[in-house]
């Protein structure tokens, strides 16, 4: 976990940078549609929007919620991660799955059943790779640079 506001930063940017990657790759190849130019050309806006949300609005509110939980042992570092790994990745999918949606059809096409299609193939995905590998990855950076 990181220790003060530099190491934060380091953190939310090597997650932010991960997931979108990551959840990028996913959702090109869902829809058969990848192609080095455009990963590149998606990750860049993708990352810029994840991070803003991160910081600003998921990542306050998930910590917020996190530790106002009463039966979370505030002292056990692991359970703590858990549940605002669980909080973020919930909070971005909601955010990040109207970005992808506006992005790839445009507001004018946005429906609510596209939209929960989107939220559910994008949760059962992210939820999993942030717990398993972008967590841990991120961790062990960080456990490094520290």
């Amino acid at each position: 976990m990181p220790t003060n506001k530099k190491e934060g930063l380091t953190f939310t940017t090597l997650m932010c940078f991960l997931m979108v990657f990551g959840m990028s790759f996913y959702n090109l190849i869902l829809h058969h549609s990848f192609s080095t130019s455009s990963l590149l050309f998606g990750i860049i806006p993708g990352f810029i929007v994840a991070f803003i949300l991160d910081v600003f609005i998921v990542g306050v509110i998930a910590k917020k919620i996190a530790f106002n939980i009463s039966f979370i042992n505030k002292r056990n570092q692991i359970s703590l991660i858990i549940v605002i790994s669980c909080l973020m990745v919930i909070g971005m999918v909601t955010f990040m799955s109207v970005f992808g949606l506006v992005i790839e059809n445009g507001i004018n096409s946005f429906s609510l059943a596209t939209y929960w299609h989107t939220w559910l193939m994008n949760f059962i995905v992210a939820l999993p790779y942030q717990l398993i590998i972008v967590g841990p990855i991120s961790r062990s950076i960080l456990k490094k640079i520290q």
